[in-house]
């Protein structure tokens, strides 16, 4: 029947784009699942089972499938045991960088996360050279993580990172105000 959803597939509430993808990935755990895949280098069920989110085995498997069937991600047998499944993303998955760079500053930004104000400053000033890095990683497979668990929080590129020691510029998150301030 026209304009009835067939089996498997949800009814569009609109034609926003912003609501269509939302509809396809807008959920924390299909995020994080991306997040995992993009900048930390998993492929594997148990990489992202035990990644620290807590995310369910059921929930799990079936955002894992879902971002299947919406061309996000693709699942490919490993080479070396036909029974394991690595997952990666697609052409389609990778365009999504921008939109996790951006959701990271802003929640590094706005809430109490685990990143130094240090490295906010850095994914600001660098988000094309982040971005690069990561299609380039994406293209050669390279399973490197991109970026470090929060709790180690060290600056990307850290070469462009020197600040005198006496003075360092502070951000207030709640603000987004750069302030002086002197010691750590």
């Amino acid at each position: 029947m026209p304009g009835v959803p067939s089996r498997g597939e949800s009814r569009r509430r609109s034609g926003c784009p912003v609501s269509l993808a939302l509809e396809r990935f807008g959920d924390r755990w299909s995020l994080l699942i991306i997040r995992d895949l993009m900048v930390r280098g998993f492929r594997t069920f148990k990489e992202f089972e035990h990644s620290g989110e807590g995310i369910a085995s059921n929930i799990l498997a079936d955002r894992l499938t879902k971002l299947q069937a919406a061309g996000i991600i693709q699942a490919e047998a490993e080479r070396n045991d036909a029974r394991r499944v690595n997952y990666g993303l697609t052409g389609k998955g990778i365009d999504l960088a921008p939109v996790l760079l951006e959701l990271l500053i802003w929640g590094a930004r706005h809430e109490q996360a685990g990143a130094s104000c240090a490295f906010l400053d850095n994914l600001e000033r660098n988000r094309e050279r982040i971005l690069g890095e990561v299609r380039r990683r994406w293209r050669e497979r390279d399973r490197t993580p991109v970026l470090p668990r929060f709790a180690e929080h060290a600056p990307l590129f850290q070469a462009e990172q020197k600040e005198p020691a006496r003075r360092r510029v502070k951000r207030d998150h709640s603000e987004g105000r750069r302030t002086l301030g002197r010691g750590n």
